[in-house]
């Protein structure tokens, strides 16, 4: 089992292990909280941008669906009329402040990054100071009008205008802090964020701020080696497949194929792991995969590789709503 794997199966249940590292689980709360309220408190500097942020994170380690959350309002704002653009940590990348290009390196802008800006096509930047990285993007993009932060909500330094938190349906697991569980902060601090996004969770805490549904969809595959080559999943019935996925919760990914009818060995690897052709070198008759792990696929692998797109897919629709709460909350933060 994997490091990833093992460490979600340890965050699901309050088990000997986990209770044995409840205690620095307890230490990183109480470092976490002490360092929030130094920012609270102006002991720690807060950067404030010329034009509104929009943070979308989750208090859980791992991935909830921020990135795709992320691009479906930088999509829509866009449709709306605004002008966004996406800063990121990068993670898996170098940390340097950089603009992602669509032919960039996710060994030096991560790959969450080099997905947003295939997709969304409008400026992305990335920096481990997200401050420094929305200033250069402003930059060389005067007319950005908005800043999508994308995983910023623990980053205090970057001051925001709007948090959106997402759940998946593993909603907070045991409940308990880093490492012991796999809480980045306490439940409470979903009640100070702006909205909740919740995506497969079927209960979510007791919350009084707005909540939206988000669904991923996608059934159409294309080719990795020829965007033009697409085909249905009723066309990979019968083959011999194998499915990876290093994402923060390879399950779905798997659920989603077996949702589709689709028949295949299963390959969970850690969040953003960079692949080598040693870890998918496998016989049959092809691979199917996230966007997000096919920009970090190797060239020249054996078998076909089948990258399968979604969409995110929200009730109600949250993007004329951030703009409303914008117009009316804007110069007046959250702390």
């Amino acid at each position: 089992m994997r490091t990833g794997t093992r460490l979600s199966a340890l965050w699901r249940s309050r088990s000997l292990t986990a209770c044995l590292l409840l205690p620095l689980g307890l230490i990183f709360a109480a470092l976490a909280a002490l360092r929030r309220q130094c920012y609270r408190l102006g002991l720690l500097p807060r950067a404030r941008l010329p034009v509104p942020v929009v943070v979308v994170g989750n208090i859980i380690a791992g991935g909830a669906g921020k990135t795709p959350l992320t691009l479906y309002l930088a999509r829509r704002l866009r449709e709306l009329g605004r002008h966004p653009g996406i800063v990121s940590r990068g993670y898996g990348g170098t940390g340097r402040v950089a603009e992602v290009l669509g032919n960039g390196d996710p060994a030096v802008v991560g790959d969450e990054p080099l997905l947003m800006k295939r997709r969304f096509g409008g400026p992305v930047f990335v920096g481990r100071r997200r401050a420094e990285a929305a200033r250069a993007l402003l930059a060389a993009h005067p007319d950005c009008d908005l800043i999508l932060c994308d995983d910023g909500l623990q980053h205090y330094a970057l001051a925001r205008d709007m948090e959106i938190a997402v759940l998946d349906r593993r909603g907070l697991m045991n409940g308990w802090p880093l490492p012991a569980g796999p809480l980045r902060e306490p439940p409470a601090r979903l009640k100070e964020v702006q909205a909740l996004v919740t995506q497969g969770l079927e209960t979510w805490p007791e919350n009084t701020v707005p909540r939206f549904s988000m669904v991923l969809e996608g059934s159409r595959f294309v080719r990795l080696d020829d965007s033009n080559r697409h085909c249905e999943s009723s066309e990979l019935a019968g083959l011999r497949l194998h499915a990876v996925a290093g994402i923060g919760e390879p399950r779905r990914f798997f659920d989603h194929l077996e949702a589709l009818g689709l028949s295949f060995t299963p390959h969970a690897f850690p969040d953003h792991h960079p692949y080598t052709l040693a870890d998918l070198d496998f016989s049959g008759d092809g691979i199917l995969t996230t966007e997000k792990d096919a920009v970090k696929f190797p060239a020249f692998l054996p078998l076909p590789v089948w990258v399968l797109p979604v969409e995110a897919r929200l009730e109600p629709d949250p993007a004329q709503w951030v703009l409303e709460l914008l117009e009316k909350s804007h110069g007046h933060p959250p702390a």
